[in-house]
């Protein structure tokens, strides 16, 4: 179910996903996640994002929303340059 948080002007949190790192005696190894572009057809990549949903802003997470219709809909805030 969607977080309820209180709203502000204040920036989002971002959840970063943790890169696994080997530590060894004297070279470092990091994977890195490869960004690939989105395909018609296939499974939307996973994101978290505020919006406003019966009367109160609240965090949302795709993942929860797994083999249902989701519609999304950005409205940029009034009196931007957006």
């Amino acid at each position: 179910m969607p977080k309820e948080f209180k709203a502000g002007c204040q920036r989002p949190t971002i959840k970063k996903k943790e890169t696994i790192s080997e530590k060894k005696d004297f070279v470092k190894e990091t994977k890195k996640e490869e960004l690939q572009m989105i395909k018609v057809g296939k499974p939307a990549p996973n994101f978290n994002a505020p919006g406003f949903y019966d009367g109160k802003f609240m965090d949302f997470d795709l993942s929860e929303y797994k083999g249902k219709w989701v519609l999304l809909c950005f409205y940029p805030g009034d009196f931007t340059f957006v």
